[in-house]
């Protein structure tokens, strides 16, 4: 059941409080391995020596530090190689006394935080082939599973509140506990196709809540750098069966409390609430989330997690076929902070699955939420391979245009894209051209006429002569399932995207 925390009084440590270790620890859990140094840290009495034992068949690690004044300790173990399972025996010396607490069945590997509102938290048993997917669960007993309790506060929390599901290996059960519960579908499927391809240890950490805005889940500080201090009416009327909107709520709640662990990276599904809101904030909100959360991890890990660690996301699906407004055109533009694609200037590192063509109208959960999570998984798998791992060979990004030319003569614009492309279906609607220079354009589709290799050739009787802006999958259910109009070799969409023609340099593309 969600909660609310006002006071941080109940999660610190206080005095005469025994040996414990933070909420997050416990029996199964994967660390993070080589390079990297995991983190042990917990409770204590001040002045007393902790000694943390690393142990398989025998002890192969052996770390001590003191507990300060805050009670608080911390220890760094040694970058260990993949494998396991290790137990890690944690001894307090006091006065004479000794208290212990030992984990068992312990795994170094990967560990991947995953977050984000209701499509993320949507479980394995809401998904297509769901009881296929929960059948197979005992199969990959290697990754290791973690879902953070619903907690809002007002203040940052120390350590959790409250634990959903406790590190677990997988079985049908803790994979389809319940509709929007645990474990998230993308983040299990994510987990294993990782599992698959690298052949050891996964952790998959899953601290998402539906409905929620990208605002609650950003500190103080990141939201600082848009400016903004509280939320608009529109904020306030959002359905009352959606999540925490408060500021920073769940930064401080969900997020801060992992901030001492070590990690691999992080994958998020987020953006649908804002589509209600003030869409405008976002190409500044989710950089600047990206990059608090990434000086938070690094810092809180003593350095352990990289600085700039991989951020994977999803960029928006759909939600009705019969559009209303362009708003959800508008977050999937933002969310590449309106490059139209990433890695980009603004957003080192970050890898995403592009989804506008898994539109799911018949879904039982409202087609805001999509069955196929197979194919996010599998496209966010891609891009962790591609900038995670290092592999140069595995294409993770669908074309993008890298130039526009407008025949007038021909009335017919050509694109020309970086890479081979695949022309699925024509269209007279996918793209639209601006035929006004003034400040507010009035969009008419034009149709594919044929493709090449590398060129898109659309049909411009509109203005050929006046044409100032192109647009690609420009509304809120641009195309049929898996039936965009252009996809690379690999089976990847086109993201959509949005360009402008300046006066003496041609078209601009980001």
């Amino acid at each position: 059941m969600a909660s609310s925390v006002l006071l941080v009084l109940l999660l610190v440590w206080r005095a005469g409080a025994e040996l414990r270790l933070a909420a997050y620890y416990g029996d199964h859990m994967v660390l993070q391995k080589q390079p990297s140094q995991a983190v042990i840290w917990g409770y204590g009495d001040p002045g007393a020596n902790i000694i943390v034992t690393v142990s398989k068949d025998r002890n192969v690690m052996e770390k001590m530090t003191d507990i300060k004044g805050s009670g608080i300790w911390k220890v760094l173990l040694s970058p260990m190689a993949q494998g396991g399972p290790f137990n890690i025996h944690i001894r307090q010396y006091w006065t004479g006394q000794e208290s212990n607490v030992t984990l068992n069945d312990v795994y170094f590997g990967d560990v991947w935080f995953c977050s984000g509102q209701s499509n993320m938290e949507m479980t394995v048993s809401q998904i297509f082939n769901a009881s296929k997917e929960l059948a197979e669960a005992s199969h990959y007993s290697l990754v290791r599973v973690f879902s953070a309790g619903l907690v809002q506060s007002e203040v940052e929390l120390q350590d959790l509140a409250s634990v959903s599901l406790p590190w677990s290996i997988p079985t049908a059960k803790n994979l389809g506990h319940g509709d929007f519960s645990y474990f998230s579908a993308v983040c299990w499927l994510f987990g294993r196709y990782l599992f698959e391809k690298l052949k050891y240890p996964i952790g998959l950490i899953d601290s998402s809540w539906g409905g929620t805005p990208i605002e609650a889940w950003s500190s103080k500080r990141a939201l600082r750098e848009c400016a903004i201090s509280g939320y608009s009416k529109k904020a306030a009327s959002l359905s009352i069966d959606s999540g925490p909107k408060v500021l920073s709520v769940l930064w401080n709640a969900m997020i801060h409390p992992f901030l001492n662990m070590t990690l691999q990276g992080v994958i998020w599904y987020q953006g649908e609430a804002n589509t209600l809101i003030d869409t405008s904030l976002y190409n500044c909100t989710f950089p600047a989330l990206i990059e608090d959360w990434r000086k938070g991890f690094h810092e809180g890990s003593d350095w352990q997690t990289q600085r700039y660690f991989p951020f994977g996301f999803v960029q928006l699906s759909t939600v009705r076929s019969k559009e209303h407004n362009d708003n959800f055109a508008r977050i999937r533009w933002h969310q590449t902070a309106d490059y139209g694609f990433v890695p980009n200037k603004k957003m080192l590192n970050t890898f995403m699955a592009v989804t506008i063509d898994l539109g799911d109208e018949n879904s039982p959960y409202g087609s805001i939420h999509p069955r196929d999570k197979q194919t996010v998984a599998s496209r966010l798998l891609r891009g962790a391979l591609a900038l995670a791992y290092g592999d140069k060979s595995i294409a993770f990004q669908g074309p993008y245009p890298e130039r526009v030319e407008v025949d007038v003569a021909r009335k017919s614009i050509n694109v020309s894209y970086k890479g081979d492309i695949l022309l699925r279906r024509l269209t007279n609607n996918t793209f639209e051209v601006c035929c006004s220079a003034e400040s507010l354009c009035h969009w008419s589709p034009v149709s594919i006429a044929t493709s090449a290799s590398h060129t898109v050739i659309l049909h411009n009787p509109e203005c050929p002569n006046s044409t100032v802006g192109l647009r690609y999958a420009w509304n809120e259910w641009p195309c049929d399932y898996k039936l965009c109009p252009i996809y690379n070799t690999d089976g990847l969409p086109a993201p959509p995207f949005i360009t402008f023609s300046q006066k003496n340099s041609g078209w601009t593309i980001s």
